[in-house]
């Protein structure tokens, strides 16, 4: 689904992505970790189109992305929260989860699986973003990214500031989205996490970077093996 080949980017004179290649399959998590400044966001960034890349390659269905823009990207079936969940505080629910549906034409009807993902946001739709709690302004985010039924989703940090009952049910949700996606076919995820349980929960694949590089990856299933938990308290 998702191929990046030595891409390399810079802000600056600084080199913050160093020759970074992987692969992301349909119906499987792949986690990046590693230690704040390392690179993580930036990657998912250049992934959507928001910063360019210098060098390399990015190919979404064996189609090369990394010239396009981000609306470009997001018709092409990539869905991106941002860290920060970045909801528009003063739009109702139903109306950032409409936002979701740019891309489409008018009329598109939101995907019914959005509120089985997350039952919550039927319940408020007529509340503004703002004064939803943080998890479900997540809830909101990840809804919102979804609304245009992507085949890759690109999350960010997702667990960040939200209490643990919510973690639980947005681990639910990313497992399901990865195994049957919206429409019955099998959804690549990729997703940068802090914390280490929940990323080795839902890995199939797994990536741990350091100075922007990838210094050391495998299966979700061999992490503690490998001494991932150990990488990440360096």
């Amino acid at each position: 689904m998702l191929n990046v080949e030595s891409v390399n980017q810079y802000y600056g004179g600084s080199h913050i992505l160093r020759g970074l290649s992987f692969e992301a399959q349909p119906g499987e998590v792949t986690v990046i970790l590693g230690r704040n400044g390392v690179g993580k966001t930036t990657l998912l960034k250049s992934l959507m189109g928001l910063v360019p890349i210098k060098s390399g390659q990015i190919q979404l269905d064996g189609q090369n992305i990394d010239t396009l823009k981000p609306y470009e990207r997001v018709r092409l079936g990539v869905g991106y929260v941002p860290q920060g969940r970045e909801i528009f505080g003063r739009l109702t629910v139903a109306e950032n989860l409409q936002m979701g549906l740019a891309s489409k034409p008018g009329r598109t009807p939101l995907p019914e699986q959005l509120f089985e993902l997350f039952p919550v946001l039927k319940q408020m739709l007529h509340r503004r973003g703002g004064d939803l709690s943080g998890g479900q302004q997540q809830q909101l985010a990840i809804a919102r990214a979804l609304a245009a039924g992507p085949k890759l989703l690109i999350l960010d940090e997702p667990t960040e500031g939200i209490q643990p009952s919510i973690i639980k049910d947005i681990g639910c949700a990313i497992r399901k989205l990865a195994d049957e996606g919206l429409n019955g076919q099998k959804m690549a995820v990729v997703l940068v996490e802090q914390f280490y349980d929940f990323a080795a929960d839902l890995a199939d694949q797994y990536l741990v970077m350091e100075r922007g590089e990838v210094i050391k990856n495998g299966r979700g299933h061999a992490m503690e093996a490998d001494g991932v938990r150990q990488l990440m308290s360096i």
